[in-house]
């Protein structure tokens, strides 16, 4: 199975930026939709952003307008640009094929913590 690392996160001021990456240890080009999850704490995990093999992009209400998913196949890596980070958005950040569930595969995520 394909295994991956997110990366990126850290600690910002409200209005802030982040660039999160995803790297993936294979092929990525295999699965034709891939997604950002977050989990605040004591919340389910979420699907934030989601892009497809043709480039096709998707965002829940909370993100859109404010979060840029992106990929690029030959280097096996995902990306998530934030701007205008809001304290709700501190959560954290995790990459994988949309429609994974709790029994598959996870990272580690990574820390976004939205504070002044």
């Amino acid at each position: 199975q394909v295994q991956v690392e997110e990366s990126g996160g850290g600690l910002v001021q409200p209005g802030g930026s982040l660039t999160l990456s995803c790297a993936a240890d294979g092929s990525i080009a295999r699965f034709y939709a891939m997604g950002w999850y977050r989990q605040a704490p004591g919340k389910q995990r979420e699907l934030v952003a989601r892009i497809d093999n043709s480039g096709s992009t998707n965002y829940a209400d909370s993100v859109k307008g404010r979060f840029t998913i992106s990929r690029d196949n030959s280097k096996n890596t995902m990306y998530l640009q934030m701007n205008s980070l809001k304290p709700e958005d501190t959560a954290v950040y995790y990459c994988n094929e949309v429609g994974a569930t709790s029994h598959d595969y996870w990272g580690q995520g990574t820390q976004v913590t939205v504070s002044s």
